[in-house]
């Protein structure tokens, strides 16, 4: 049986099956001493390459979808917290919110779809539902770009 180079197609007594780890994975393919030299030491570059790196992470769904459960179907987030405001209570300008200020707000207003406040004066909040179908609709330039619209 006669191997030949993967690589560059050469003949030669030298060339073997190599195995390679990489990325968890095993590979394997037939190389001379050469290209298994060149080999090793791409790999070793990689390795090098991968201690001095950082892993990205895959971007997470936005957690709005959970924020907008039906208990607060009607309203949201910034009425939860213009509403805590008003009542004194403290709560972040951003980010999750005490389960126990939601709690309130949904034991202090209906928790139903035509749920709005009810203040005159104020415009009445978007039911989540339709926020997020508006927000879908109004694609920036980059994300139209990037999925060829």
């Amino acid at each position: 049986m006669i191997l030949v180079d993967d690589l560059d197609h050469s003949e030669g007594d030298d060339v073997a099956r190599r195995e390679f780890p990489l990325l968890n994975r095993t590979f394997a393919i037939d190389l001379s001493d050469a290209n298994q030299q060149r080999l090793s030491e791409a790999l070793a570059f990689i390795e090098e390459v991968l201690e001095n790196a950082r892993e990205v992470k895959q971007a997470s769904r936005s957690k709005k979808a959970a924020d907008t459960s039906p208990r607060l179907r009607g309203y949201t987030l910034t009425d939860v917290r213009e509403w805590a405001r008003e009542q004194g209570l403290d709560v972040p300008a951003r980010g999750k919110m005490a389960d126990e200020v939601i709690e309130q707000f949904v034991a202090a207003h209906p928790a139903t779809e035509e749920a709005a406040p009810e203040d005159a004066g104020e415009s009445p909040a978007e039911p989540a539902e339709a926020a997020s179908a508006e927000s879908s609709a109004k694609a920036s330039p980059r994300v139209e770009a990037a999925v060829g619209v």
